[in-house]
């Protein structure tokens, strides 16, 4: 039999990078976090026996995994004291992640933020099994407990998420349509327009974390959050003048968003969620610069699961 040679193996892990971040970064909610549990994971993989290595794929992700896991712990008391609402890390996406459905659904903003309501435990048991299907068997192996637990965690998770997450299934047509008329209406201070597009219960969340202006609590109603966003063509935001802010249309989290620049940096994100009608019911809005480093690079994540 062949022996492992260090090109080898750096290519079964380039591999599997790829679903080595996806799974990360949907444990984690943050971009830069899971970069770093990849990294982790590379340096676990270059010291490893791995002639006792039976399945790298499997061996990768319990690896990441466990990473991943140990960075969240840590990490709930910081989010827990956050100023203001907590929100993930937005990615810019490419755009075949928003043609399979269930791929775009799992990475979307507001799934994310439904994940952050569970156990670090059942986080990743969700992860593992209803985003990229594996086994209650093979998941046992890799968060180390029984395969009883296993299934009572992803029971639990499960639940929980159906009960906070329903399922609208508005066109990715739609949705994009929506956000370029959202886009016109918020850039024109079209307070009318905006109106149209929102659902009546429709929420905003804002993060800035204390470090930019923001809300500090959730904008609720369809005329709160359309004179919210009216004003960002009309006044100025952390000294930029409305005529220096330039706003885009891009594939963030797996559907359509928009990025906002200006000063030669990138200002805040924004990511929308549809109701069955494909009107606004909720929206994303991340200004906190400490996590806008991965859309700033312009990098495009491929998050799919296959």
């Amino acid at each position: 039999m062949s022996q492992p040679t260090p090109d080898r193996d750096q290519h079964v892990f380039h591999q599997h990078r790829k679903l080595l971040f996806s799974v990360a970064y949907r444990i984690l909610g943050s971009a830069a976090d899971a970069e770093d549990a990849v990294q982790d994971a590379w340096l676990k993989w270059s010291g490893a026996d791995r002639a006792r290595v039976a399945d790298p794929k499997a061996y990768l992700a319990r690896i990441v995994t466990n990473l991943a896991l140990e960075r969240l712990r840590s990490a709930r008391h910081q989010r827990e004291t956050y100023v203001g609402p907590w929100l993930p890390e937005p990615i810019l996406t490419c755009d075949d992640t928003a043609d399979v459905v269930a791929d775009a659904e799992s990475v979307s903003m507001a799934m994310l933020v439904v994940l952050e309501t569970l156990s670090p435990l059942e986080r990743a048991v969700f992860v593992l099994r209803e985003v990229f299907g594996f086994g209650h068997a093979e998941i046992a192996e890799v968060v180390e407990r029984s395969e009883a637990a296993v299934r009572q965690a992803a029971h639990r998770a499960r639940e929980h998420v159906r009960a906070r997450r329903p399922r609208f299934a508005a066109a990715l047509a739609r949705q994009r349509e929506v956000t370029e008329r959202f886009l016109a209406a918020a850039t024109g201070g079209d307070v009318n327009a905006l109106m149209e597009l929102l659902s009546p219960e429709v929420t905003l969340w804002t993060d800035g974390g204390g470090k930019v202006r923001q809300a500090r609590r959730p904008v609720v109603g369809a005329t709160a959050v359309a004179t919210w966003f009216a004003a960002v063509g009309t006044t100025a935001y952390e000294g930029i003048e409305p005529a220096d802010m330039r706003a885009e249309l891009v594939g963030l989290n797996g559907g359509p968003g928009l990025v906002f620049r200006g000063a030669g940096r990138v200002v805040a994100t924004v990511t929308f969620d549809f109701d069955a009608t494909g009107r606004v019911l909720a929206i994303h809005n991340v200004a906190n610069p400490d996590k806008l480093g991965a859309v700033a690079t312009g990098a495009v994540h491929d998050v799919g699961t296959r």
